[in-house]
């Protein structure tokens, strides 16, 4: 949190002048107020980092202002100025919170000094939030990766390993699968807690700001480039740098992040300075690396420096096992959030969630159980509530975990079976087992060529029963 801009308040023009050539002369910038109430203005307008109040003003006194910034709950340290070093002033002024307390005259090297153990306060204070934040962020992280599992549980032993050191790590998954949760489980974890974590996704960026982003830039480089500007890296020094996508970086820019993880130093566009950076670097990519190094499109070097240590996350439909926690997690919290009263999944909608392919992974799983908390005014979800958003066509993609015929059996039985209170006493095992039967025999005689005496032998049952059944279920009959 560095050190920017001053408030001076004194009623004597003088010491206003004095303190503002001083402060402007060492970068900072500087406002001015006469009094009291014209200062009170300028700290409810704008945004400073330190106020050099006088005790005495008109209007509104130096320890009164004090205590309209603390009501205020700014965070603005202030410091206090009087002509009269009694030890009441002094202790007055702080007991309501002043920072400091000077006395006039004073020589420069006074400020000096306070400016000085102003910034190392709020170096401190800067450095206490972030630690809390991530603490927080940390918090919710760990909270936010659900699933137990066999895929899951690999995932997160290998988090446990590698967090404590500094290798590199690539993690592969498609889109939607949780990679930047995963590259902040990392940090937070790590011995960089409490440091920069800063993420860049290298698909979004044209490629002609994709440099200027990550390197920085100087004044001047470039049309528009009107001051120094840092870079991800710069940002990210000493915590880590997560590069999503990372598949789509250009060529050249490969190899300036090769050289990155090679040297330790970065430079900005435009300069000649090389800057050291202690970065870890955690990159991600939806994409086959490996394929992309074979067609020439991405760096083999790079590609074996990034994949010190791999983190392969599976897509939904090859865990889903993890589906009910992650579909129960994901209602309970947009039920908060949507200050919602708590919502509930049936059976026949777990049932469907876990046989439906998730191409977009859990970030659809997420926007499904959102959605369902929209439109549905039960507090029951079923399967309805989610038919509309899962066609059923998609139920089985090609490449997807094969999903058994007990389980698509049981799918559609609890689907169809919802309104069971207006079926007759003795109705439901007749009306199953024929609309399972008649596509039975069907499909076999179909296969058979509608040879019957095939047909009955790969049944099981004798070409009689066989007939009988034909005739019973309304079976049309064709030439093989």
């Amino acid at each position: 949190m560095p050190l920017n801009r001053i408030l001076v308040a004194d009623d004597e023009e003088s010491i206003r002048w004095v303190l503002s050539k001083a402060l402007k002369q060492k970068g900072f910038s500087v406002d001015l107020a006469h009094d009291g109430r014209q200062a009170l203005e300028l700290i409810k307008d704008n945004c400073y980092d330190l106020a050099i109040l006088d005790i005495k003003m008109p209007g509104i006194t130096g320890l009164d202002l004090l205590d309209k910034v603390r009501e205020m709950n700014n965070d603005l340290l202030v410091v206090i100025m009087t002509a009269e070093a009694s030890m009441k002033n002094a202790v007055e002024a702080m007991k309501r919170g002043a920072y400091d307390y000077i006395t006039k005259p004073f020589d420069l090297d006074v400020i000096d000094a306070i400016l000085e153990k102003v910034a190392r306060a709020r170096d401190i204070a800067g450095q206490v939030t972030t630690l809390k934040q991530e603490l927080k962020e940390r918090y919710q992280v760990e909270k936010n990766i659900v699933g137990n599992s066999s895929a899951m549980q690999e995932v997160y032993k290998t988090i446990g390993k590698v967090a404590v050191s500094d290798v590199t790590i690539l993690i592969q998954g498609e889109s939607g699968t949780g990679k930047e949760l995963v590259a902040r489980a990392v940090h937070f974890n790590s011995e960089r807690l409490g440091k920069p974590f800063v993420a860049i996704n290298c698909a979004a960026i044209p490629r002609d700001l994709l440099e200027s982003e990550l390197f920085g830039s100087e004044k001047g480089a470039f049309t528009g480039a009107a001051e120094r500007k840092q870079g991800k890296f710069e940002q990210a020094n000493h915590g880590t740098l997560f590069l999503d996508e990372i598949g789509d970086m250009p060529l050249d820019l490969q190899a300036k992040i090769l050289r990155v993880l090679q040297e330790q130093e970065i430079t900005r566009i435009g300069g000649n300075q090389n800057i050291p950076v202690d970065v870890r670097i955690v990159a991600a990519t939806n994409q086959a690396l490996v394929e992309k190094v074979r067609q020439k499109e991405f760096r083999e070097d790079l590609y074996y420096r990034l994949n010190v240590v791999p983190i392969m996350l599976a897509p939904l439909r090859e865990r889903r096992d993890d589906i009910p926690d992650l579909a129960n997690y994901f209602l309970s919290r947009s039920c908060t959030e949507m200050s919602v009263t708590p919502k509930r999944l049936t059976e026949d909608a777990l049932a469907l969630l876990k046989a439906y392919s998730w191409p977009g992974n859990v970030r659809e799983l997420e926007n499904a159980m959102k959605r369902a908390v929209i439109l549905s005014n039960d507090p029951l979800l079923t399967a309805q509530d989610f038919g509309g958003l899962l066609p059923t066509q998609e139920l089985q993609q090609p490449g997807a975990q094969e999903t058994s015929l007990e389980e698509l059996v049981d799918l559609k039985l609890r689907a169809s079976m919802n309104g069971i209170e207006g079926l007759d006493k003795g109705d439901i095992h007749a009306m199953v087992l024929e609309q399972v039967e008649r596509p039975l025999i069907r499909l076999v005689l179909e296969k058979c060529r509608w040879n019957q005496v095939k047909a009955a032998d790969v049944l099981g049952i004798n070409r009689n029963t066989l007939r009988k059944k034909i005739s019973e279920l309304q079976i049309e009959m064709k030439r093989g």
